[in-house]
C-alpha cells in the first residue's frame, strides 16, 4: 500500500495511518470470513476495540482524542481499513456517523451516558434515517416523532439500516409537525423491533426497523424539536468525506492485486506487466488513485475547521473516490482475466465492495445534481 505523495500528512496523521494499518493487517488472515458477515465478526471488533482508533469519533469531552472531529484522520483510518476489509471500515466508520448527531445535537447527561462507550466501542451506533420509499430525499420520510406527557413517541419504520440489529441506539430522524425532529432510541425500547434487511453483493450488516409506540425520555431529544434536519447535514458534511477515504483504500488494494499478478503471470513468453495495453491499464489506475487520494485528503483537511461550508469539496471527492474505485477495481478485473472472475478471490471481493461505494452516503447522480446548482448559481 503506498503512501499519498501529492498531499503532506503531518506526523500526527502519519502516526494514525501507523496504527490503522497495523490493525488493517492484524484482521487480514480472516477479511474474507469478515467480508462476508452479516453479523459483527468478532475477531475484527476486538482488533478495531483494542487499537482506540474509534477515539477519532469522539470529542475529547467524552473520551475521544480531539476537541473536534478531525475529518482528514477519519479518512485516513478508513482508507487503511477498507485497504484490506470493508467489515472493518464499516464498524469504524459507522461508529462515527451513527453518533454524531449525538455530539453534535444531545444533551451533556445523554453525550455522557453514550459516548464514551462509543470511544471504547462498547456500544455500537445506528443511524435510522432511510426508509421503505425514502432514499436520497430525506425530506419525504414518514416516520412520525411526537411529543407525550411521559416524554417522546416514535412511529414508523427505517430500512437498509447500517448496524440494525447489532446497534444499541439509533439516531432516529423524522417529522414532527411541519419540521424535522431527531431522537436517540435505545436498542432495547419496547416497541422497537428489528428484522434482518436484505442480502446485498456486497454483505453488510443491515435492518429494517420498525417503531411501534416506542417511547423515550424527553432528554434522548437531539437539537431543537422541529429544527433537527441540521444534525444529518452536519453529519454528512463531516463523514461523507471519509468515504472518500474507504474508495481511495478499495481502489489502491484492487490496483496492487492486479499489479501482482501481472508482474508474476507470463504470457507470450513475458510477464503480463511487459504487455503495453496491460502496463498502460494499470499506469492509468494508479494516475486515478493518486488522483483520488490527493483531493480526498485536501477536503478532509478543510472539513475540520468548517465543514458545511466545504460541503461541495466533500461531494467533489466522494464523487472522485468512488467512480474512480469502480474503474479501477473493473480495470484490475480485466488485467487477472479468467483468475478475475473466480468466485471468492480477492479481487472478486473488492470488485463487490466496490459497487455500494457510489451509492450510500449520497449517490454520485444526487451529489452532482447538487454540484450542478451551486455551479450554477456561481455563474449567475
Amino acid at each position: 500500500m503506498e503512501d499519498g505523495q501529492l498531499f503532506d500528512l503531518g506526523p500526527r496523521h502519519r502516526e494514525i495511518q501507523r496504527i490503522a494499518r497495523s490493525v488493517a493487517e492484524s484482521v487480514e488472515e480472516f477479511a474474507d470470513e469478515a467480508d462476508a458477515a452479516v453479523e459483527v465478526h468478532r475477531g475484527v471488533a476486538q482488533a478495531l476495540r483494542d487499537s482506540g482508533l474509534a477515539r477519532q469519533v469522539v470529542p475529547a469531552a467524552y473520551g475521544g482524542e480531539s476537541d473536534v472531529l478531525d475529518p482528514l484522520a477519519i479518512a485516513v483510518v478508513r482508507e487503511a481499513l477498507m485497504y484490506t476489509s470493508a467489515h472493518l471500515d464499516s464498524l469504524f466508520g459507522m461508529q462515527g456517523v451513527g453518533s454524531y448527531s449525538l455530539t453534535v445535537g444531545g444533551s451533556d447527561e445523554l453525550r455522557r451516558e453514550w459516548l464514551p462507550r462509543v470511544a471504547r466501542l462498547e456500544a455500537i451506533a445506528g443511524l435510522a434515517l432511510t426508509e421503505p420509499d425514502i432514499g436520497s430525499d430525506l425530506r419525504g420520510v414518514t416516520t412520525t416523532i411526537e411529543a407525550t406527557p411521559r416524554g417522546v413517541r416514535v412511529d414508523g419504520r427505517k430500512s437498509f439500516i447500517t448496524n440494525g440489529g447489532v446497534a444499541d441506539f439509533y439516531c432516529v430522524l423524522g417529522r414532527e409537525g411541519e419540521g424535522y425532529s431527531m431522537v436517540l432510541v435505545p436498542a432495547d425500547a419496547p416497541g422497537l423491533t428489528v428484522r434482518r434487511g436484505d442480502d446485498l453483493i456486497a454483505p453488510h450488516i443491515l435492518g429494517e426497523l420498525h417503531f411501534e409506540g416506542v417511547e423515550v425520555p424527553e432528554g434522548n431529544r437531539l437539537g431543537v424539536p422541529g429544527r433537527a434536519f441540521s444534525l444529518m447535514l452536519q453529519t454528512l458534511a463531516v463523514f461523507r468525506v471519509t468515504v472518500a477515504g474507504s474508495a481511495v483504500g478499495l481502489a489502491q488494494a484492487a490496483l496492487d492485486e492486479a499489479l501482482r499478478h501481472a508482474g508474476t503471470r507470463q504470457q507470450f513468453g513475458r510477464p503480463l506487466l511487459d504487455l503495453g495495453a496491460v502496463s498502460q491499464s494499470l499506469a492509468l489506475s494508479w494516475t486515478e488513485v493518486e488522483t483520488a487520494r490527493a483531493i480526498t485528503y485536501r477536503a478532509a483537511a478543510l472539513a475540520k475547521s468548517d465543514p458545511l461550508g466545504h460541503l461541495d469539496y466533500s461531494s467533489i471527492a466522494k464523487v472522485s473516490a468512488t467512480e474512480a474505485a469502480g474503474r479501477v477495481a473493473d480495470r484490475s478485473v480485466q488485467t487477472m482475466g479468467r483468475f478475475g472472475l473466480v468466485r471468492g478471490s480477492k479481487i472478486e471481493r473488492l470488485y463487490r465492495n466496490a459497487r455500494p461505494l457510489r451509492v450510500y452516503e449520497g449517490a454520485t447522480e444526487v451529489l452532482l445534481d447538487s454540484l450542478a446548482r451551486r455551479l450554477a448559481k456561481r455563474s449567475g
